[in-house]
């Protein structure tokens, strides 16, 4: 399963009606419930605010809105499209604005369907993978030797303090944790230890 790393947004226009599609990362029912709280909040002037999610490591759990649509027509065309797509820990919201003609529930499912997709083919990915959260200090002359050695790992969100040591945390691939402490030790002589945190 893969995970986004973006947050793209899309419009198409049916017949007047606008549907502005958007996607969030979102890890848990209740943090999807939470962003569509705020959608809501942030376009109180539309019609409908229909969704779908998916989250879970095996995509597990789901779930959907039609928002006032007509059953079906809405919320399962958008889910439909998530389950085909590969990515997990996602939400997908599509803000209706009416325009003053009736689609039918052929022309809702392939409205929010196209909506869906679109968004979609905009979604940067990466793989999901357990990580660890770590953390170091490291001497002024280690530290470019290990920065090159680091680019054999997984690393992501470093952050990077300059004192009168170098503190850096971040996260790393958790499969790779050991082979990362026993490198950063070995190329270090032990002058620079490493700390996980689950």
């Amino acid at each position: 399963m893969n995970i986004l790393c973006n947050s793209p947004k899309t419009e198409i226009s049916v017949k007047n009606s606008r549907f502005i599609a958007q996607a969030f990362s979102a890890e848990s029912p209740e943090s999807a419930k939470e962003i569509v709280r705020s959608q809501k909040e942030r376009y109180k002037d539309a019609r409908h605010i229909v969704h779908a999610f998916i989250v879970g490591a095996n995509a597990e759990i789901s779930g959907m809105s039609d928002d006032g649509e007509p059953s079906g027509t809405a919320g399962r065309p958008i889910l439909d499209v998530l389950k085909g797509s590969g990515i997990t820990n996602i939400l997908i919201t599509v803000v209706r604005y009416f325009g003053g003609t009736l689609l039918g529930t052929g022309g809702l499912c392939r409205a929010y369907s196209e909506s869906a997709k679109n968004v979609i083919s905009l979604c940067h990915t990466e793989l999901l993978v357990e990580k660890l959260r770590f953390e170091l200090t490291a001497d002024y002359a280690l530290y470019e030797g290990l920065k090159r050695l680091w680019k054999n790992f997984h690393l992501s969100d470093l952050t990077e303090n300059f004192d009168s040591q170098v503190r850096v945390s971040g996260f790393l691939w958790k499969n790779e944790s050991e082979d990362f402490f026993l490198n950063t030790k070995n190329f270090s002589k032990g002058m620079c230890t490493v700390k996980f945190f689950d």
